[in-house]
């Protein structure tokens, strides 16, 4: 039964995001049935068909797509859950929780926990020249010089992109996603 239900609850928010790009991300909120780190397990998993690494990223064949957490896990089991058994470009995906920015390589995608936020820019720092799509919800994130922003508005989760962050990890970021976000620019750290 558990396994049929979040089967359900997997294709159930893979329906909601591919609403949420034709329509952008203005439109319904989420139910409170679906919990806002549920909704960003989804939109983690969906970014890693929307964002195109170099081949350096992936040195063998049948490297998985590694979705890495650091610091405090906020997704309850529900990024693992979401990512069983799917494929993407035929890799499997696998995730890894960190305990520093170190342990990073070999990461596709970084979410970067909140709890870290006291260390978020030598986190940045340290893997700026990586090929890493670096996620996070730490307020000004994508200011900061992260990739993806997320941004919860009331029951709505939007995206803040840093496309030059983007550019600079030597990732494409296709438009289908860049057209539901926000386009943010890096500040100027003093």
């Amino acid at each position: 039964m558990r396994l049929q239900r979040s089967r359900f609850v997997r294709r159930s928010a893979w329906l909601r995001f591919a609403v949420l790009l034709c329509f952008g991300f203005g439109g319904p909120a989420f139910p409170a049935s679906l919990q806002e780190y549920q909704v960003k397990a989804v939109f983690l998993f969906n970014f890693t068909q929307f964002v195109d690494w170099p081949d350096r990223s992936f040195p063998d064949a049948g490297k998985p797509i590694a979705i890495c957490i650091l610091g405090d896990d906020p997704f309850d089991g529900y990024l693992d859950e979401t990512v069983r058994g799917e494929r993407v470009d035929n890799r499997t995906l696998v995730v890894r929780r960190l305990t520093s920015a170190e342990d990073s390589t070999g990461c596709q995608v970084l979410f970067i926990s909140d709890s870290e936020s006291a260390r978020l820019d030598a986190i940045l720092d340290r893997v700026k020249d990586a090929s890493i799509l670096t996620v996070g919800d730490t307020r000004g994130f994508g200011e900061r010089g992260g990739i993806v922003g997320f941004v919860t508005e009331g029951n709505h989760v939007r995206l803040r992109i840093n496309v030059d962050a983007a550019k600079a990890a030597g990732l494409t970021i296709s438009s289908k996603l860049l057209r539901v976000a926000e386009l943010v620019e890096s500040k100027s750290r003093r």
